[in-house]
């Protein structure tokens, strides 16, 4: 049976700060990529507001990582978040790439 629960704000605002620190940007670089401004983004990982779904897609798109990685804590099963991000990084690799992860995975520089 399916359990309605409310969004964790504060973890989603955590992760996206997180992911953002990750890329090396400011709450201003974000902003812009997201085409939203900066006291937005520093509410949104504060958690004084909660994010629309076209601003959540936006900044995903912006951090270039997925939504189901940014919410993983709000599933029952946290792996989704985890797989998708691994796919994600997956898809990132060239031809090349992908041949050293199947044959010698640790010669790859992967944020896995």
């Amino acid at each position: 049976m399916f359990q309605e629960r409310e969004v964790d704000y504060h973890a989603l605002g955590e992760n996206i700060r997180r992911a953002r620190l990750e890329c090396n940007l400011t709450q201003a670089e974000l902003a812009e990529a997201a085409s939203c401004n900066t006291t937005h983004i520093s509410n949104i990982e504060n958690n004084y507001t909660k994010v629309s779904l076209p601003t959540l897609i936006a900044i995903s798109n912006a951090l270039d990582t997925s939504v189901d990685y940014l919410l993983r804590e709000q599933y029952n099963d946290n792996k989704t978040g985890v797989e998708s991000e691994i796919l994600l990084e997956m898809n990132r690799l060239d031809e090349k790439e992908r041949d050293l992860l199947c044959t010698d995975p640790q010669k790859l520089d992967l944020k896995i």
